[in-house]
């Protein structure tokens, strides 16, 4: 995979779509230090530097700047420009592979400059399309708004298969949508000819876009810690990720889900696939597993999948060897197998994305089957509960557990929840029937399933977790692994060794790839001794410096390690 040409696509998109996002905000009156006054003495219009628009722009505009005006101007164009840049990504990966009825970016006709989308807009029939709108749009030469058009149905389309990357589009991120696409130095030249074809057809290709995405946001926060400036919640993800090779991911899948199987199943044919699998003397489980459907593995620090795509493979081997039909594996696994956790809302989309986009590579009538993903991106509450807590008690107790839960994400040291009285609460919430309620139940909703998830055991447990000492912690997150966590509070992957542990099965499997510093420093002793007397571990490579080849000289030494609980 071609690295520089993926950073400078990186690059180049996200500056062309924040370019175009300002410019577009700008075209409707909203810029970086101020809101224009518009004229809106008319219901069903707006009028704006002296161009009158309908009644849907003005709805939208109304919306756009009640986000400006909460959030900051900086922050929503951010937050735009970004889910514009990730449903591209998304449709070129799926256009490249195959996986779209329609190409939107370029055309099966190599000679045809414009998209097939463009040129066949009278033919997309699996498309919930105005024909009239159509024609109009053609007999008066208007491509540009007939590709919006076309561009903004199908993603519509796809909400049906991908609700969590592709939202209905009814507000003010269609207002913002970019111009000029169809010109000869737009995006879609981008799209089509920075990363070569064959990158797009590797699924890794979606972390490693995103991790240079984020990139400048990365090198501010570095920056920032040099003038004791700790990092917010809103920055954690951006200062945590790193991309995971993909030697070390096969290594941790191997030594751990498919130890966990192969030991209740001895099979050399399957055992010969693992590449990375260290093969030793043990003891058989008291507790076999013959039911590949039973396996569960967790990833509570997911970023953008890419160790749950890798255990995607390895159970589908799994689930092969014993008889089960090719075409009823993919979704068994999404739904039964894999489950994962991340504290950001976007690289918790890309994980939802590469493992469905995984699943299809195997399964062509995947997008017509039911798939639940068992994926959470944690989602946290700001203030305390307003419901009465004599009518709903439990959903009281949930909403204000995850309080700030964006400072701690996976590591929060759940409480026994009653899911069942839960339930019955959510149900009553709806018979409200106001807006209020409808908000709130689709929140707790939200809750219920990351709770869920968190309060459970998994039998593997793998994952990379976010290195971050304890002088970059915000005060909060200080405070809390301090208290909860004393014996690795120094460093967040050390709590993470900790919480991986509290969150695997007995006989189970902790494996996980992290900073070496816990095998030898004062400060984790507490910590060693515990996993000696209470585990054992079952393998170590210990790799020291230069594991991670986007890190450079002697910065990061890590050890990759299973342990058997």
């Amino acid at each position: 995979m071609d690295k520089a040409s993926i950073i400078r696509f990186s690059d180049t998109v996200r500056e062309k779509l924040l370019q175009e996002t300002q410019r577009k905000a700008a075209y409707y009156g909203i810029f970086p230090d101020t809101i224009q006054d518009v004229d809106d003495e008319f219901e069903d219009s707006i009028v704006i530097g002296g161009k009158v628009f309908n009644k849907k722009i003005r709805q939208q505009r109304e919306h756009l700047v009640k986000e400006v005006r909460e959030k900051g101007y900086n922050l929503v164009i951010d937050e735009i420009t970004y889910t514009w840049f990730n449903r591209f990504v998304a449709l070129k990966f799926m256009e490249v592979n195959g996986y779209l009825p329609v190409k939107v970016f370029s055309s099966d006709d190599p000679n045809k400059q414009e998209p097939d989308i463009l040129t066949r807009s009278l033919k997309l029939d699996f498309l919930h399309i105005d024909r009239d709108t159509v024609i109009d749009l053609k007999s008066g030469g208007k491509d540009e708004e007939l590709y919006k058009y076309l561009t903004l149905s199908l993603c519509n389309y796809l909400n049906d298969i991908m609700p969590f990357l592709f939202e209905p589009i009814e507000d003010y991120t269609e207002l913002l949508f970019p111009g000029k696409l169809l010109h000869t130095d737009s995006i879609l030249g981008d799209l089509n000819n920075i990363i070569k074809e064959d990158d797009w057809k590797e699924v890794e290709v979606i972390g490693w876009i995103y991790q240079d995405y984020i990139n400048p946001r990365k090198e501010k926060i570095d920056a920032d810690l040099k003038k004791n400036i700790k990092i917010s919640k809103e920055n954690i993800p951006a200062y945590t990720q790193l991309f995971t090779p993909k030697w070390i991911v096969k290594y941790l899948v191997e030594n751990s889900v498919g130890r966990l199987w192969l030991e209740s199943n001895p099979n050399s044919d399957l055992q010969s696939k693992f590449r990375y699998f260290i093969e030793q003397d043990t003891r058989p489980p008291e507790n076999k597993i013959f039911n590949p459907e039973e396996i569960t593995v967790l990833d509570p620090a997911m970023g953008s999948g890419h160790i749950l795509v890798y255990a995607f493979e390895l159970l589908y081997e799994i689930y092969r060897s014993q008889g089960y039909l090719d075409g009823e594996i993919a979704p068994l696994i999404l739904n039964k197998n894999l489950y994962g956790l991340e504290i950001d809302d976007r690289a918790a989309q890309l994980a939802d994305f590469a493992l469905m986009m995984k699943a299809r590579k195997y399964n062509k009538e995947l997008f017509n089957k039911k798939i639940s993903l068992n994926l959470c991106a944690i989602q946290e509450t700001r203030e305390e509960c307003t419901l009465k807590k004599e009518k709903y008690p439990e959903l009281c107790i949930l909403w204000d557990f995850f309080i700030d839960a964006k400072d701690y994400g996976s590591i929060l040291k759940l409480e026994i929840f009653d899911f069942e009285r839960l339930a019955n609460e959510v149900e009553v919430l709806k018979k409200e029937g106001t807006l209020d309620s409808v908000f709130l139940v689709s929140k707790f909703e939200e809750l219920l399933k990351q709770a869920k998830l968190m309060s459970r055991k998994y039998d593997c447990v793998v994952t990379n977790p976010p290195y971050m000492g304890s002088k970059g912690m915000n005060s909060i997150l200080k405070q809390f692994v301090t208290k909860k966590y004393p014996h690795s509070k120094s460093n967040l992957f050390g709590v993470f060794i900790e919480k991986c542990l509290g969150y695997t099965e007995e006989d189970g499997f902790t494996s996980m790839i992290t900073m070496q510093s816990w095998m030898f420093l004062k400060s984790f002793e507490k910590l060693r001794v515990r996993i000696l007397k209470k585990y054992k571990i079952d393998t170590m490579v210990h790799l020291g410096p230069r594991a991670f080849e986007q890190i450079d000289g002697e910065v990061v030494s890590t050890t990759a390690f299973v342990v058997r609980k």
